[in-house]
């Protein structure tokens, strides 16, 4: 396939004209934020919000309703608030920060849905938890999570840039609310459609390739293991597509990398780019029509996405992002490790 081609599709749909002047410009936001952040807590406060680079529990993330570690939400003040969310909307684009705070609103759909008590803080858009592992630093090492149900955000930083921003983890229960104010609200659309949208363009001979079973997995296969590897790259190569199905496939792709700052999802285009565009996999299971289980993949040696809809009659929307052998940098940190000793 020629370069140009390649360009005129991903560019354009990708990063805006002032993309290239705006280099580091993602780590000098987060860090600022997550300075002031800092500078409006109390010792106690920081007790919980603080650890360690290399504390294990940077590793210990999940993407279910359940108590964390780091300071969550609910123990802040007003002002705190506002600062955490401001390191949200910095540590996503617009578009991504958008989805994640979408997400946490839906906990408030949910506790209505399954009839909780005022008092019952089980669906709770308050239970999002922050932590920084590390000192932030514009050059050093460092790294920042933010975690919930249905919300999994994993940054680590080195030498002025974010090198890592998996796993990323974004999910939505209700996938489409079917009721109330909010009736109608699909926090993650463009993520189902375009997945129907490639999946159904396909040939027969082609579907015989792509999809490797009937069934849908009733989970994303990965879950939240702390490292990824699926040695089996099931379904059909981006280079076996003709060039609509090609154009959809890129632009399913970059709805996820779009969710990334500018200059963070442009290194990871430029590493998914270098690991050849034509080796990706698109692979899928269960149904071709929405409402019955279904399950996508987007796979190469650079970057795994899982796409999942099974749970609650095909109702409740599962997403991961991974970066084989980086996640949590550890590709680079483990480099600099060796370095250092």
């Amino acid at each position: 396939m020629k370069k140009y081609f390649l360009m005129s599709i991903i560019i354009p749909f990708l990063f805006s004209k002032n993309l290239f002047s705006q280099t580091n410009s993602s780590l000098k936001n987060s860090y600022k934020e997550a300075e002031y952040f800092i500078s409006t807590l109390n010792e106690v406060q920081l007790k919980k919000l603080t650890f360690k680079l290399e504390d294990e529990e940077r590793v210990n993330w999940h993407y279910i309703p359940k108590s964390r570690n780091g300071i969550p939400l609910k123990e802040l003040n007003e002002v705190q608030k506002k600062a955490a969310i401001e390191l949200l909307k910095t540590s996503l684009s617009e578009q991504g920060a958008q989805k994640a705070l979408s997400i946490m609103q839906l906990e408030i759909v949910l506790k209505e849905i399954e009839n909780r008590k005022a008092d019952d803080d089980h669906r709770d858009p308050q239970k999002y938890y922050f932590s920084i592992f590390g000192q932030p630093d514009l050059k050093k090492n460092w790294g920042w999570r933010i975690e919930g149900h249905h919300v999994a955000l994993n940054y680590s930083s080195s030498n002025g840039k974010i090198i890592s921003a998996t796993p990323t983890f974004m999910g939505s229960n209700p996938g489409i609310v079917l009721e109330g104010k909010d009736k109608g609200k699909q926090v993650l659309k463009t993520e189902t459609e375009l997945g129907f949208l490639l999946v159904n363009s396909l040939s027969e001979d082609q579907k015989k390739v792509a999809i490797f079973s009937t069934t849908a997995p009733v989970e994303i296969i990965s879950g939240n293991s702390r490292k990824i590897d699926f040695k089996n790259e099931e379904g059909i190569k981006f280079k076996e597509l003709n060039k609509e199905q090609q154009k959809v496939f890129l632009q399913l792709l970059s709805t996820y990398v779009k969710n990334y700052p500018l200059d963070f999802a442009d290194d990871l285009m430029k590493k998914i780019e270098k690991a050849d565009l034509n080796e990706l996999h698109f692979a899928w299971a269960g149904s071709l029509k929405p409402g019955v289980p279904n399950y996508y993949r987007i796979q190469s040696s650079a970057i795994i996405i899982e796409y999942d809809n099974t749970q609650n009659n095909a109702n409740h929307v599962h997403t991961v992002v991974r970066e084989p052998g980086n996640d949590f940098g550890d590709d680079i940190l483990k480099k600099h490790y060796q370095k250092e000793h």
